[in-house]
């Protein structure tokens, strides 16, 4: 995908959500981790990863090349996965987290889009990485 295709239209709204999504999950981790850690460690770890997870993956989506493309799939698959494990055990064994994170129910706590992000950011990738073998 070239970056002129990653910097305009619907590439651009991409990043600006992972820029976005990357801010307040670093701010909601921080603020936990200085105020309460005690309280919800795995919680407020968890948060954490989630601000890198996010950080990584807009920078590789603002990067070119095949490298980046690929730290931008394995970001956002470790993102998914983690969303949905995490969604999981928030809902089977709340006990283990004591307040919410980033990714609890599914992203809940942000209108769900830490669960649609990861599947439309490894769709866009994916995408234009179609696209780049088939003009070969």
């Amino acid at each position: 995908m070239s970056q002129s295709a990653r910097s305009n239209g619907f590439g651009r709204v991409l990043v600006v959500v992972y820029g976005v999504l990357a801010i307040a999950a670093t701010g909601r981790s921080l603020v936990q981790i200085v105020r309460d850690f005690d309280a919800a460690p795995l919680a407020y770890s968890l948060s954490a990863a989630a601000a890198l997870v996010y950080i990584l993956a807009t920078v590789a989506l603002l990067k070119r090349g095949s490298g980046w493309r690929r730290v931008a799939v394995a970001t956002i698959g470790f993102e998914l996965v983690g969303v949905l494990a995490v969604g999981v055990l928030s809902l089977t064994a709340p006990e283990l987290f004591g307040h919410p994170s980033v990714w609890s129910w599914f992203g809940m706590g942000y209108g769900f889009i830490p669960l649609i992000l990861p599947i439309v950011g490894l769709w866009w990738v994916l995408r234009g990485s179609e696209r780049n073998n088939n003009a070969h």
